[in-house]
């Protein structure tokens, strides 16, 4: 029965990538290139390398985990199988290489897929993101800095902003892959003692075949700050995540109540309180977002070790490799849901645009004194005071300013009362949201 939330609860398309049988076969697949690599330079015999790739394709997981009781190692359990199925060739399998020639290459492959279904993930969510912000380039409502109300803006710029950010990421991700997509096969500390002189032609073989490259130097492993710069480009993702589930549960709360997350007929929000609406979706991809980061400091301190290599890496990335693609998957999976489900309530929108009485739309006021010939800070001053009055007198900021002789003197009424229509203070918001989500 699983222990991990990851092997079901939160389990996606991303397991398969991290399951044993994969890795395994991607163990595999490193082995029979390296075999095809010395018969290509004459090391050993083509028929050997035919044969340890048949081999390759019967050895099972069952009896790897059985050697593996016995020795004690995991890596060395695989060639024990391999060589088993090797029909007298078994002395040509893993020749020359040590551990991490394989693991390592292995988990190159492994990364550079992990990578390319996240990649596949923020395409797909950008385009539900792309399609709200042109739909809702016009729809103003409120904006809010520091929590309070303050100047209008639109949904389209909430959701242009976000599609933007993704499409850093995709750049980053991209970089992560590049830098990730590196092999090695150089031996115990990387002098290649074991390959003689034709160590860089074999190394480079065996990548060439895998599809990705050599790494320029290492020593007993790849060194560890390509893995944190994947683990980073993933948190990154993670905290964009985290911001935009952030805004849909406080837009859901019930005092501003502008959005919501999608609910279906029968969900239920609370086990005694059965009228509650609870952004669990969201709320999850915050907490999900907190193990992403919380794995990079792990990532980080692996760059750190000691001289040729040691194994403290090795435990803790059989964890935070997994756990953090799949939670990330599981929460780009969440949020494209969320975002294609989400439920608007005009009413509400345009209630809390109008909640202040006008006090949102005092920058503007203080622009039109301006532009009539009144001081920046002579204004500024006025419409602080005024907006303090409509405050503490629950008035609106319109009645206010028409009992000031300095606004009658340079604003008409009319002026005023078109001033007061937060509709049209959205700036260039409309065409701001196309250029973002056109301009790539």
């Amino acid at each position: 029965m699983p222990v991990s939330p990851f092997e079901d609860r939160y389990k996606t398309e991303m397991n398969a990538i991290f399951d044993e049988e994969n890795k395994l076969k991607l163990w595999l697949k490193v082995e029979v290139a390296l075999a095809h690599a010395h018969a290509k330079l004459g090391h050993i015999s083509k028929s050997s390398a035919a044969s340890i790739e048949e081999g390759a394709k019967h050895v099972k997981l069952a009896r790897v985990h059985d050697i593996e009781a016995e020795i004690h190692h995991d890596l060395m359990a695989m060639v024990r199988a391999l060589t088993e199925k090797c029909k007298g060739q078994g002395h040509s399998v893993h020749l020359g290489a040590t551990s991490y020639d394989i693991e390592d290459t292995a988990a190159a492959l492994q990364l550079g897929e992990a990578l390319s279904l996240i990649r596949t993930r923020i395409v797909s969510l950008r385009k539900v993101l792309r399609s709200l912000a042109l739909d809702k380039a016009n729809t103003v409502c409120v904006g809010r800095t520091h929590g309070q109300h303050a100047v209008p803006t639109t949904y389209g710029m909430k959701f242009a902003l976000y599609y933007a950010e993704l499409g850093r990421h995709l750049e980053r991700l991209d970089a992560a892959k590049k830098r990730i997509s590196v092999g090695k096969m150089s031996g115990a500390t990387g002098t290649m003692a074991t390959f003689g002189k034709d160590g860089f032609a074999l190394q480079d073989e065996v990548m060439r075949s895998l599809g990705i490259e050599a790494d320029t130097i290492t020593n007993q492993v790849v060194q560890r700050d390509r893995h944190a710069e994947c683990l980073f480009a993933l948190a990154l993702v993670a905290s964009t995540l985290d911001k935009m589930a952030k805004e849909v549960r406080n837009l859901q709360r019930t005092e501003i109540a502008e959005i919501s997350e999608p609910f279906s007929s029968k969900q239920v929000g609370s086990s005694t309180m059965p009228q509650k609406r609870n952004p669990h979706k969201s709320e999850r991809i915050c907490s999900l977002a907190r193990i992403v980061r919380g794995n990079v400091s792990v990532a980080l301190e692996n760059i750190s070790l000691e001289h040729e290599r040691d194994l403290t890496n090795s435990a803790n990335e059989r964890v935070v490799f997994p756990d953090s693609f799949i939670a990330c998957d599981y929460m780009l999976k969440e949020m494209h849901k969320i975002m294609a489900g989400l439920q608007f309530f005009p009413m509400q929108i345009e209630r809390n645009l109008n909640l202040t009485r006008g006090l949102v739309l005092s920058e503007r006021v203080m622009i039109a004194l301006c532009e009539k010939g009144m001081g920046r800070q002579e204004a500024h001053e006025l419409m602080r005071t005024a907006a303090m009055e409509a405050f503490r007198d629950r008035k609106s900021l319109s009645e206010v300013l028409l009992l000031h002789k300095e606004v009658a003197h340079l604003l008409k009424p009319i002026e005023l009362q078109q001033l007061f229509d937060p509709h049209t203070y959205i700036g260039l918001a409309p065409e701001i949201v196309k250029r973002a989500v056109e301009t790539e």
